[in-house]
């Protein structure tokens, strides 16, 4: 069962994460939102490309880490997320988040 979103917290416009891919390419990006599941015990940061426009769709990278000292995520402590289930529940999550967004807008 996904968590409510009291426990999330919109992206800082100045946090950014540069990502390396595998073939070494780094490309930054913006926090969109960060929030902590109590049924996993974790903290989950939800990415998109930093040169992104505003009107265009793009790809959401998802993690889940382990807050720095501010309570930040950072590159140096991303982990994949492999389980079907913890994937399930962090769509859950941004499909609230991005309707939520809709109706403020």
């Amino acid at each position: 069962m996904a968590e409510k979103n009291e426990n999330v917290q919109p992206g800082d416009d100045e946090q950014l994460i540069t990502l390396v891919d595998d073939k070494g390419n780094e490309e930054l990006y913006k926090v969109l939102f960060t929030f902590d599941s109590e049924d996993y015990g974790k903290s989950y940061v939800l990415l998109y490309p930093e040169s992104a426009s505003d009107d265009e769709e793009v790809d959401i990278q998802a993690f889940s880490f382990t807050p720095d000292d501010n309570g930040d995520a950072s590159q140096g402590n991303l982990f994949p997320i492999e389980d079907d289930d913890e994937w399930d529940m962090v769509e859950e999550v941004l499909n609230t988040f991005l309707a939520d967004d809709d109706d403020a807008e």
